[in-house]
């Protein structure tokens, strides 16, 4: 049989807080964390990657290095994002015939620079990949979530994610307006470390504030936070309990940013447009979205009605992998 009966093809989401790459028929065979531990000499190979490097930031022997190699969405050092996409790729190449230079369609920030761009094509194709068309994450996780971007009806949609924020309305294969900010979730997480720091003289690491903004997204139980960090003024560790509230409200001014960053794109919706987004209502996905009361914020400043995407954390990657065999999506939206 033909080496093209044997292809195989990726949707991916090479997002700033995680990865997630998903096959054509809706498996998501890889959802890690987008980090890798290196030797600080040497990053060109990965010596650990996903969850399991995640457990050595703040604590990596010396000679290594825990490092993210995605920032705001966007390849910043290509050497070390090459290493980490043949990791990853690899990883979930374990059949013979799933290493004959599979296609990938990989989604992208919509504000992303030709230059960055560039940048992620050549990382995965150093990969092995056959062929790689990026997509805009807007746009790959409207697809994810059912929506048709080709379809006459304007549509709109929120994608919060780890390093960039970004509302898109498209119609007919075309976007009618959108704005991305790289104000997002990393910056959440950064709020609550310098407000530990500020208000409560508390040290805390990377991993202990991004748990924190976690543990805020549960619905359930809204008691009391315990932190664990050092204490600043003594040098010795201290545990505090925190309310839910407290931190909600040290979180106010990032998500406030991102929102009315997210809002400008109004004054460019077509009024045509308006009452398609009315009847349907604004689809919001994303890791950043699920934060407490982002929902009603966001419906507070667009005057649109909000709903969540079933799998907001999986569906650009699930959205790429289907536009695989969508020529005419690849076509209008699609690029290198």
């Amino acid at each position: 049989m033909g080496v093209g009966w044997f292809s195989v093809g990726y949707g991916v989401d090479l997002g700033t807080a995680n990865t997630v790459v998903c096959r054509p028929n809706g498996a998501v065979v890889l959802n890690e964390p987008s980090v890798m531990v290196v030797r600080t000499d040497d990053h060109r190979k990965a010596l650990l990657i996903g969850s399991a490097a995640r457990e050595l930031v703040g604590r990596t022997p010396v000679g290594m290095e825990a490092i993210r190699p995605i920032r705001d969405g966007v390849i910043t050092d290509l050497n070390t994002a090459r290493a980490f996409v043949i990791s990853i790729l690899r990883s979930v190449n374990r059949r013979p015939w799933e290493r004959l230079r599979p296609r990938c369609v990989v989604g992208v920030p919509t504000g992303a620079t030709s230059l960055e761009r560039r940048a992620l094509v050549e990382a995965v194709e150093e990969a092995h990949v056959g062929r790689v068309d990026l997509i805009p994450e807007p746009i790959a996780g409207a697809v994810g979530c059912g929506l048709d971007p080709l379809s006459r009806r304007a549509h709109m949609v929120v994608d919060v994610g780890g390093g960039t924020a970004e509302v898109t309305a498209f119609c007919f294969g075309g976007v009618l307006a959108a704005k991305s900010s790289r104000i997002a979730g990393d910056e959440m997480t950064t709020a609550l470390h310098q407000h530990l720091r500020r208000e409560h003289h508390l040290l805390v690491g990377e991993l202990t504030a991004e748990d924190l903004k976690v543990r805020l997204r549960n619905p359930d139980g809204r008691g009391p936070l315990m932190v664990e960090g050092r204490d600043l003024v003594t040098g010795r560790p201290a545990l505090i309990s925190l309310e839910p509230d407290e931190l909600s409200d040290a979180l106010s001014p990032t998500v406030d940013g991102i929102i009315e960053a997210l809002a400008a794109c109004l004054t460019e919706l077509p009024p045509q447009a308006t009452g398609d987004i009315m009847q349907e209502g604004v689809l919001v996905f994303g890791g950043g979205s699920l934060l407490q009361g982002f929902e009603q914020r966001l419906e507070d400043a667009f005057g649109f009605s909000i709903r969540h995407s079933e799998r907001p954390l999986t569906c650009v990657a699930e959205g790429a992998a289907l536009i695989l065999s969508q020529p005419d999506v690849v076509a209008a939206f699609g690029g290198r």
